[in-house]
């Protein structure tokens, strides 16, 4: 029973390992197109936006992450299967590590709105959102896991995503078969 115990308070440590800022969304969640509407009317409002980096800059007092926004999903992680929304800037007073920020990394940001700033994108200037950074997550790296039979496991289940039902290897004729037939 003791095991027992120990095994469930460990189980339930485990579920949350997001920042709480991260989990869960302000109560007056604030899209990136109303920001973009009115900066002036939002400013220090609390929002929490992902997508994939850009950029990193490192200035002496402060970093610089440009985005490129996607939609969350409902766990906070960017949905980058999805057409991005737009771009914005994460001001952070910390060192941010060039290395560990990747270009192509996803991460999700809680933070405040403090304005907006001019950047050149090629020959176009776009005025980018700047969100104050309170917790900034970034998402490991999905790959597919090949259990050898040509399927990947994309998550769906512990034995992979087949399209057969989840049954396989199939057994048939007294033996197992990578086919149905």
């Amino acid at each position: 029973m003791r095991v027992f115990i120990i095994a469930f308070c460990c189980y339930l440590g485990a579920c949350s390992s997001l920042p709480p800022a991260i989990e869960d969304a302000p109560a007056n969640d604030i899209s990136y197109r109303q920001a973009m509407q009115n900066i002036a009317q939002y400013k220090n409002a609390p929002v929490r936006w992902g997508g994939v980096i850009i950029d990193v800059e490192n200035e002496q007092h402060y970093s610089l992450i440009q985005v490129l926004l996607y939609p969350l999903n409902r766990y906070g992680r960017p949905k980058i299967d999805q057409p991005n929304q737009g771009r914005f800037l994460i001001k952070s007073p910390d060192f941010l590590d060039p290395a560990v920020y990747k270009k192509e990394s996803e991460l999700t940001v809680a933070g405040t709105l403090i304005g907006d700033e001019a950047r050149n994108v090629g020959n176009k200037t776009l005025r980018l959102p700047i969100l104050a950074a309170k917790a900034i997550h970034l998402w490991p790296k999905y790959e597919p896991v090949y259990y050898g039979y040509g399927y990947p496991d994309y998550g769906y289940s512990s034995f992979g995503y087949y399209p057969y039902f989840g049954y396989y290897p199939y057994y048939w004729g007294g033996r197992y078969r990578p086919y149905p037939w």
